[in-house]
């Protein structure tokens, strides 16, 4: 672990502290074994920081970016200045990431081995682990940090815990390769299934599955802004849009090549990573347009919560 980490803090191309600026986008660039912090204000590149092991899923917060690395098996924390913090080897297939910002715990999904890791988000040492279904991928976690849910590709379902108990309160099949995957400002929970090219929407409370959207090629991620919802396809290129209230489809919009990873920022824009363009989309969730496109380093997939609202240090 002391080699990994030697290796991280000698291979940063930014360590020194960064100025002050608007929303940061850290997209985990898994081609060019990279991050790229991205100014979404100014549009510039601010840092771009190596990382070794194909970098994919990523989860922001506690002062802290948290990086998985599947072909290492490694987790990194980085500060948010791009110091390395803490590392773990996690022996499995470790791909999405969540952070708990309440109970300081970090979720690593293991595609191979049906279970998830939890983490200290400080230590990142590995507190307890939890039975999945088949091939867990997406992780999110409820607005009031009391559900956490995991997107089990193989299994066709999604689980759902109690991130404080670490109890599994409930399984719910879905459509086919289930993989991101999103809680709604109503607490409703949105699933990406690329294998059925659609969207299944559930109420968590009850596990009842309220509806099921079509949407394009490959849905891959899901954001929520200005009332609605925004989910990337990864083979047309496209995002579609759909109204929360009544779930129907408001706009199909051109992206990047194979759009996947997607956030929503504090001030109602939607940042979508496009992998094969190495760019990452800004898009105004209200008018639907295309505020900017930034550069990234080769491969961005930004698989999670990869903004960061406030002040860097």
């Amino acid at each position: 672990m002391s080699r990994l980490r030697d290796l991280a803090l000698g291979l940063s191309l930014s360590l020194a502290a960064l100025p002050a600026a608007g929303e940061i986008a850290f997209v985990t660039c898994q081609t060019g074994d990279a991050v790229s912090v991205l100014d979404l204000d100014t549009g510039a590149e601010r840092a771009r920081w190596e990382v070794p092991g194909k970098p994919a899923g990523i989860a922001v917060g506690g002062g802290a970016v948290f990086v998985v690395s599947p072909d290492s098996k490694t987790v990194w924390r980085y500060g948010l200045s791009g110091e390395v913090t803490a590392t773990a080897h996690l022996d499995g297939g470790p791909i999405g990431a969540v952070y708990h910002p309440g109970l300081d715990r970090l979720f690593v999904s293991d595609w191979y081995n049906a279970r998830l890791w939890a983490l200290d988000g400080t230590t990142l040492e590995v507190r307890a682990e939890l039975p999945a279904g088949a091939a867990p991928a997406g992780l999110a976690l409820s607005q009031d940090g009391r559900l956490l849910a995991a997107a089990e590709r193989d299994a066709d379902r999604i689980s759902l815990y109690d991130p404080a108990s670490l109890a599994l309160l409930r399984s719910v099949p879905v459509g086919s390769r289930p993989f991101g995957l999103g809680f709604a400002p109503d607490g409703r929970l949105f699933v990406g299934n690329v294998g059925s090219n659609d969207v299944t929407v559930i109420a968590p409370a009850s596990g009842k599955v309220l509806a099921t959207m079509s949407v394009g090629e490959r849905p891959y991620g899901v954001a929520f802004a200005a009332g609605r919802a925004f989910v990337t396809n990864q083979y047309e290129n496209t995002l579609s849009v759909v109204a929360l209230e009544d779930l129907s489809p408001v706009a199909t919009l051109e992206a990047g090549e194979y759009p996947e990873g997607i956030a929503a920022t504090a001030d109602g824009r939607i940042a979508v990573a496009n992998w094969f363009d190495n760019t990452l989309s800004v898009i105004d969730a209200e008018t639907l347009e295309t505020v900017s496109v930034l550069d990234t380093a080769d491969g961005p997939r930004a698989f999670g919560a990869f903004l960061f609202d406030g002040v860097l240090p």
